[in-house]
């Protein structure tokens, strides 16, 4: 049942909060030694919240997400819940307050199960870290559930949850939602409120379906996007971009997505095969993201940091203030071509990943279709909609050869969450996700 339709059952008193709440805490206990997906759990929390959720439905006063469980990325504080980031040297840290998204979502009656794996401070697109490892695959233990979000992203395709929050600096929601095959939305940046980091990060939601995504992004972001999920698409532009111009992408992927991109038009949408037209953006990723790592870093805490993270740390350590304003005016520049180029499209198609998942705890594949990968340059696809901050989801679209998810990329202008929410859920309702062969029980 999705969480809406979980909703609906409380409203009727056909099901229990608690009875869900403990179903969710089963589940975890059930699964989370071969998927890792939660560092935290918080049994006590959630029960407690189940029942007040159970009273407040009983009473008439329930909040929109009342009743439903939901994972919050270790990232994000929750009062009197550890955060630990990832770090060892925060893994002992109690929050004392709620994230402003977190306590949106204790407001609005939400169920929180625990914290959920993520990478040092979401340096990388993959999910291990020294303090609890890796989340693996639902789909193929040993293989990465993706990251940073990759925990969140874990606990949804396993049935743990059926939303989760994420965070997403250059694919961290996205990276983990099609490698598991879940929906996962990077909002526009600035949409949810966030504490200050690169500029680069948005918080979303991870769903199984849609519509419970719009749900949690209605209280996360103060919007009422569930309203529009059924307006359609009928002559909406759309440009599919099977490489945007430069990356690099194996072909079992490639074709998945392309084929599923070919099915567009039956929704409504006018398709056009092309591209930007602009240079590989990661010459201005990298030197942000280095920097924002960097900051606040005491070179005496360097044996507890990920050695991979510690070389980006040094990185930004050697930058100075002109090299970072630099980074900063070609991103303008970036921004202003890719607005450009939205002039004359409504969405912009394409693979969210160019490979399948790589192996649990890996910093990154290696290799891409005969090119080697260096830190984040891999997710040649998702990180340029951080540098324009546009609106960007992945959706599962097939699967490859090797039985792995694939996922669909759907971006749309600044400001226009709306109308991608709504173009993923005309491709899912026509073309129904099955979860059927997940490498779990």
């Amino acid at each position: 049942m999705t969480a809406a339709g979980l909703i609906e059952s409380f409203r009727r008193r056909e099901r229990s909060p608690v009875e869900v709440a403990q179903e969710a805490l089963g589940r975890i206990d059930a699964v989370d030694a071969r998927l890792n997906a939660f560092v935290t759990r918080t049994a006590d929390l959630a029960l407690e919240q189940a029942a007040a959720a159970e009273r407040s439905h009983a009473a008439g006063s329930a909040g929109p997400l009342a009743g439903i469980p939901v994972a919050i990325k270790d990232l994000v504080d929750v009062a009197g819940v550890p955060t630990s980031m990832g770090s060892l040297v925060h893994k002992d840290g109690v929050a004392r307050a709620d994230s402003p998204l977190v306590a949106r979502i204790r407001a609005a009656g939400a169920v929180m199960v625990g914290k959920t794996t993520t990478s040092e401070y979401g340096w990388k697109g993959e999910s291990g870290n020294r303090v609890n490892g890796p989340a693996h695959n639902p789909w193929r233990h040993g293989l990465t559930a993706g990251g940073s979000s990759g925990g969140s992203a874990a606990a949804v395709a396993a049935g743990v949850v059926r939303i989760a929050q994420g965070g997403d600096g250059a694919g961290s929601i996205r990276i983990p939602a099609s490698f598991c095959g879940v929906f996962g939305l990077k909002p526009t940046v600035g949409l949810v409120p966030t504490v200050a980091g690169s500029g680069l990060s948005a918080q979303g939601p991870i769903a199984r379906t849609v519509a419970d995504a719009a749900l949690l992004l209605d209280v996360m972001a103060a919007t009422s996007f569930s309203e529009t999920l059924e307006e359609g698409v009928e002559g909406v532009r759309a440009a599919w971009s099977a490489d945007l111009g430069y990356a690099a992408v194996e072909g079992d992927v490639l074709g998945v997505a392309a084929a599923a991109a070919r099915r567009l038009p039956e929704l409504g949408l006018v398709l056009e095969d092309t591209d930007p037209g602009l240079a590989d953006p990661w010459p201005i990723v990298d030197p942000i993201w280095a920097w924002n790592q960097a900051q606040d870093e005491d070179p005496a805490k360097r044996e507890l940091a990920d050695p991979g993270r510690w070389e980006v740390v040094e990185r930004g350590m050697r930058m100075t203030e002109a090299d970072l304003a630099a980074a900063h005016e070609a991103r303008e520049r970036y921004t202003a071509g890719m607005d450009t180029f939205f002039e004359a499209h409504d969405l912009l198609v394409t693979p969210t990943m160019p490979c399948p998942p790589f192996r649990a705890g890996a910093d990154q594949p290696g290799w891409v279709a005969g090119r080697p990968t260096e830190y984040l340059s891999w997710t040649a696809f998702t990180y340029p909609f951080n540098v324009t901050g546009q609106p960007a989801a992945s959706l599962p679209c097939g699967f490859d050869s090797d039985g792995l998810p694939v996922g669909l990329q759907i971006v749309g202008r600044r400001g226009e969450d709306a109308l991608v929410l709504r173009a993923a859920r005309a491709f899912e309702q026509a073309f129904p996700w099955s979860y059927d062969g997940l490498d779990l029980v």
